[in-house]
């Protein structure tokens, strides 16, 4: 029964998700604009003070206590009736997890994926009701008791929540502010851990690892805080900008510089002036907002390998951040593209090698052969 019970809800959970994952796109065309963005971290920002007991997140009362009268009268013995009672279960206790919810809600809208918005949410709603199955088929032996562990889970997620909110201020804030958020929110999570708290020497050994992570949290938050100081961007490597202050008499460093363009008639002047210099063309199509078009710039476009093989080829950049009409003709009316990053190359001669389009993230290994065929 139990099992009927939680596969009814997983179900439930299941069609939301596939749903958000449908009618994606729309969220994903929203997602560009930096209001949207600032909106929806708003929003995580809120769920997370929820899960921190700030306030309760919950239907109104009057449609709770309907949906719970519709529940009370299923008859519990039946297989029928246990998974009506599953299906309400997820209306009713939706709310109690209002935050996970609403943020895996709204990553899966970002992608647009609606397998991965049912698989998602139906691994959400699976462990949720994993306590559940273990409790119904134990006879009760192994349910837990309430305790300040339900507050250090909720905790957790509100940790999340908020790093989930910087993670899409990451895309319309200066990376230095964004490192800075990255540093505040683990130093603070590592205090919360007790990081700077006496242990007491008869602690047990949950104590001292909670303690040990809390360490880490607030060696590193302390690196970000240091880095961002610096004019670092990377948070991976926190201290890279102090790095490259200090190094930066020692030589310099080669990098790609691209000549930027906005319209299409842009493009083929661009293009038609190298066909007459016998020179290939590539256009990269960027976004202050598009994440993996700032993994490119950093992990590929940065490789000496890509930069190689790049050596006498006319750099082109699309800035299409504002996504206006301009960007829209040339991106998706043109080129057919559904947005950024994406990459065209032309041969020397003016014509589009179509065969070789870039579209999403590449390695710098994997660029380099691709650009040398691209362009031979």
């Amino acid at each position: 029964l139990s099992l009927v019970y939680v596969l009814a809800m997983a179900l439930t959970y299941t069609l939301a998700g596939v749903l958000a994952g449908l009618f994606g796109e729309n969220l994903q065309v929203a997602f560009q604009n930096p209001w949207v963005l600032a909106t929806f971290a708003l929003v995580f920002v809120l769920l997370a003070l929820s899960m921190f007991g700030f306030y309760e997140l919950q239907l109104p009362s009057s449609l709770q206590s309907r949906l719970s009268e519709i529940s009370n009268k299923q008859r519990g013995g039946s297989l029928a009736g246990v998974a009506i009672m599953g299906f309400l279960s997820a209306l009713i206790v939706g709310p109690c997890v209002a935050p996970p919810l609403a943020g895996a809600l709204i990553y899966i809208g970002q992608t647009g994926d609606a397998l991965l918005g049912g698989l998602a949410l139906f691994a959400l709603s699976m462990g949720m009701g994993a306590p559940l199955i273990a409790i119904g088929t134990s006879a009760g032996k192994l349910l837990p008791r309430a305790g300040r562990w339900m507050d250090t889970v909720k905790a957790v997620f509100g940790v999340a929540m908020l790093g989930v909110a910087i993670f899409m201020l990451e895309r319309i804030i200066p990376a230095d502010i964004a490192m800075f958020l990255w540093g505040m929110l683990l130093v603070v999570s590592a205090i919360y851990m007790g990081a700077l708290r006496h242990l007491e020497i008869e602690a047990g050994g949950w104590q001292k690892l909670w303690k040990g992570l809390g360490m880490v949290l607030l060696i590193y938050g302390a690196l970000l805080l240091i880095g961002a100081a610096a004019g670092g961007k990377d948070t991976l490597q926190p201290l890279r900008g102090l790095v490259a202050s200090g190094g930066a008499a020692a030589g310099h460093t080669e990098e790609l510089r691209f000549k930027r363009i906005k319209s299409l008639a842009d493009l083929q002047r661009e293009v038609a002036q190298a066909s007459a210099a016998g020179r290939p063309v590539m256009l990269d199509f960027y976004a202050d907002w598009c994440i993996s078009c700032k993994e490119m710039e950093k992990y590929t476009f940065a490789d000496p390998k890509v930069i190689a093989a790049l050596d006498g080829v006319l750099l082109l950049q699309a800035d299409v951040t504002a996504n206006d009409a301009t960007d829209q003709a040339l991106l998706q009316g043109h080129f057919g593209l559904p947005g950024p990053p994406a990459i065209i190359f032309y041969g020397s001669d003016g014509k589009e090698r179509k065969r070789f389009r870039v579209v999403g993230f590449k390695g710098a290994d994997e660029f380099a052969t691709h650009v040398a065929e691209a362009i031979r």
